[in-house]
């Protein structure tokens, strides 16, 4: 039961990505339906994300009151009725209203079971799970270009939402398979000593540790989001083959993600990060060269994605070790926060910056915060050394 359970969860976190790459493949077509300009995708990616921060603020207490099961399989079931929404939205207003429930959705469910992950099994599968999340982000491009191949887009979101409801069907089937932890140890103590929001953040190290996380997902979701938009305005790619080669960063931080699960127990979380910026910042540097060749381009956001690959699940296993167990659920849902007020506001950011001076800043824009979140994170690691030292 215990490996089965993993299954679970793994599918879980497909369903947390199959939605996260649909708006970036799809609003090259999009927006102009809705009479917005490509810029306007950064106000309904700011709700989502606003959304999201709520959400994972809250998880920690959500779980408590629910168990990670029902919040799992609510969250799901909440992304599908938001995907048909967007299938049947007319006006640009929808889109902006949907995205609340979406945000809702997507926070309550990343915060919850990271931290059951983090608590219960080891750094490789803590890899694997996040893989599992990019396993749903290449496969929503596909979906997503193929609709706009033989149909509309409002196909994609409705092939989308359909594969929703099929995985909650499997989590209703599966909910007695997370009896399998209930009553260990490490679940009474979590849940009777959390320290809550307050608390967390006078631990020492957990402010460095949220600056770096949001400076991670801000790159993250700004090559996420707008990785399609730069094929089309910055590369003169097509529309509908723009779609599918969004996938190009999603196939490299899912690659990334699935090897790295081999390693992480050797190698560590600090140097699988180090690693990882090592390689993301390459492809930056390719993305910067003026040479007029596609396949540079193409070869850039595979190595961004394969760096990023390993730095979110290492951050968030080495939470519990780092500042304990009974600290972890709401650690843990503040650095999905953090996370998401990076992605709330650097993407729209982008677009704005974009609209005004070209969508070819992006090299540097990743590069930004992708120093942002090296500096954040090394800090945090040298403070947490210090005091097991003390101990």
């Amino acid at each position: 039961m215990y490996s089965l359970l993993l299954s679970v969860i793994y599918l879980s976190f497909v369903s947390l990505g199959l939605p996260d790459s649909l708006l970036g493949s799809a609003w090259p077509v999009m927006h102009g339906q809705f009479g917005a300009t490509p810029s306007d995708m950064g106000m309904i990616t700011m709700v989502m994300s606003f959304c999201t921060v709520i959400s994972s603020l809250t998880s920690d207490r959500m779980t408590k009151r629910f168990s990670v099961r029902w919040v799992t399989l609510g969250s799901v079931v909440l992304s599908a009725v938001s995907l048909i929404g967007y299938s049947y939205a007319t006006r640009f207003w929808m889109l902006i209203a949907l995205a609340v429930p979406y945000g809702l959705a997507g926070g309550a469910i990343d915060a919850a079971l990271n931290n059951y992950v983090a608590l219960h099994y080891n750094s490789r599968h803590m890899s694997w799970l996040h893989s599992f999340w990019g396993v749903g982000t290449i496969i929503s491009p596909f979906i997503m270009s193929r609709a706009l191949t033989v149909g509309v887009w409002n196909d994609g979101y409705t092939w989308t939402a359909y594969c929703q409801l099929a995985i909650a069907l499997v989590l209703v089937i599966a909910l007695p398979l997370w009896k399998v932890n209930q009553g260990k140890n490490q679940d009474v103590e979590t849940a009777k000593k959390s320290v809550g929001i307050r608390g967390a953040l006078k631990i020492k190290g957990v402010p460095y540790q949220l600056l770096g996380f949001l400076g991670y997902c801000a790159a993250e979701a700004t090559a996420m989001g707008w990785s399609a938009t730069y094929f089309v305005e910055v590369k003169g790619i097509g529309e509908e083959p723009a779609a599918a080669l969004a996938s190009l960063f999603f196939i490299g931080l899912t690659a990334g993600r699935f090897l790295g699960g081999f390693l992480m127990d050797r190698v560590g979380d600090r140097n699988m990060i180090r690693l990882g910026t090592g390689i993301s910042l390459a492809g930056i540097i390719l993305l910067m060269l003026p040479v007029e060749n596609t396949a540079f381009t193409l070869t850039g956001f595979v190595m961004i994605g394969l760096g990023f690959a390993p730095i979110y699940p290492c951050i968030i296993h080495a939470t519990p070790d780092h500042f304990g167990a009974e600290n972890s659920g709401a650690i843990i849902g503040m650095e999905m926060a953090g996370a998401y007020i990076g992605s709330t506001f650097m993407p729209p950011l982008y677009g704005m910056l974009g609209g005004l001076l070209g969508f070819g800043i992006m090299p540097l824009f990743l590069a930004i915060f992708v120093g942002l979140m090296i500096v954040m994170t090394e800090k945090t690691f040298r403070i947490t050394a210090r005091l097991e030292e003390q101990k």
